[in-house]
């Protein structure tokens, strides 16, 4: 994908030209850091919001990171068939005494803890720039 046409997709197309006249392609976004965003003159939002959208290149998901509602992302490289290596941490988290807990407290209250506790773990790992899957066993 070209730096224009993954500008395009990620809704930051009025940055296409600056792009093209400051020469930066695919070898050049991932070292691109606020300060050369803002010495190009983008403006706080949108430098953000590119940063964010330049990690997830970086990360190599192949994700469009959509800037409004409607967009539509792209599937990865991988479900266009191109294999790729990726690092990969794995971590299991256990609510310590939930068992016990849901035989005292009602089912709906057992839920707001469960999802109380889901929603602090995943801050803590979306704060750190990482993706939460989660699934019950």
């Amino acid at each position: 994908m070209s730096i224009s046409s993954w500008l395009d997709a990620n809704g930051f197309e009025r940055f296409v030209d600056l792009f093209e006249e400051n020469e930066i392609d695919e070898d050049v976004l991932p070292e691109l850091e606020d300060a050369d965003l803002e010495g190009l003159g983008i403006p706080l939002g949108p430098r953000k919001k590119l940063l964010k959208a330049i990690r997830a290149f970086v990360c190599g998901d192949g994700a469009v990171v959509p800037s409004a509602p409607g967009r539509e992302t792209q599937t990865s490289q991988t479900a266009q068939g191109i294999a790729e290596r990726r690092q990969l941490t794995i971590m299991f988290v256990d609510l310590v005494g939930s068992t016990r807990l849901s035989g005292r407290l009602d089912p709906e209250e057992m839920r707001d803890v469960i999802t109380g506790f889901q929603n602090l773990a995943a801050g803590i790992v979306t704060r750190f720039e990482c993706q939460v899957a989660t699934r019950a066993i």
